[in-house]
């Protein structure tokens, strides 16, 4: 593989990579923002041969707690309904033997930064397919759940100038996604806010059964006198 064909390749992945994030930032706005929310590129290109990092992201109004956070990557072949887990978490990371990928599936997240994205090295035809990544973050109570569609390609496209393209998806990418987190923060206010005034009327019903159950007062006695007999 020559130099000059190396060069075209990593401008073409480089510039569909930044796209594809843009694409994704828009896709989150344009939906109700959630307790949890899940970002992927729901897109991706793969030249073969070649290493590509499938992209899974998230947000949560919780702090992720290694006891009970839990993460489940799934591949479905294009070809067959068949849904293959090859990378899993529970108190620890770990990549499950399939005879599919081997060994060539590594994590390449952060975990403490929300990231749980895995890097599949010398892609090939039949790697393509359907990835899931599924993340569950206690106490939230909903899954988040994430599709990405990886293509593989055998050939670069024709180069072309994209470098505004890149700039200006570059720029407002990382506008929207400042957006996006202050949305989150503002979600996550409201929502610890509704949660202690449901807990302060459900203290004030308590105390309102319970002063009605035993703190009943007597009214007061009335003695009538019996006329007397009259003889």
């Amino acid at each position: 593989m020559s130099a000059s064909f190396q060069l075209r390749a990593s401008s073409w992945m480089n510039a569909v990579n930044l796209r594809s994030v843009g694409l994704v930032v828009i896709f989150i706005l344009g939906s109700p923002v959630s307790s949890m929310e899940v970002m992927v590129s729901h897109k991706l290109n793969a030249l073969n041969g070649s290493t590509v990092r499938l992209g899974c992201a998230f947000t949560s109004c919780y702090k992720v707690d290694n006891n009970k956070f839990g993460m489940n990557w799934t591949y479905q072949s294009t070809y067959n309904d068949t849904e293959e887990m090859f990378m899993t978490y529970k108190h620890k990371m770990t990549a499950l033997p399939t005879a599919q990928f081997e060994d060539r599936v590594k994590f390449s997240g952060n975990l403490e930064k929300n990231d749980v994205s895995v890097t599949i090295s010398d892609v090939q035809t039949f790697d393509e397919g359907i990835y899931n990544c599924f993340v569950r973050n206690p106490p939230d109570r909903q899954q988040g759940h994430g599709v990405i569609n990886l293509v593989v390609i055998t050939e670069v496209p024709p180069p072309r100038d994209s470098t505004i393209a890149v700039i200006i998806g570059a720029s407002v990418g990382g506008f929207l996604a400042v957006l996006i987190l202050s949305m989150v923060v503002v979600k996550c206010i409201r929502r610890k806010k509704k949660q202690e005034l449901i807990s302060d009327e459900q203290k004030i019903e308590e105390e309102c059964k319970t002063d009605g159950e035993g703190g009943t007062e007597e009214g007061p006695k009335h003695v009538y006198a019996l006329p007397e007999d009259v003889y």
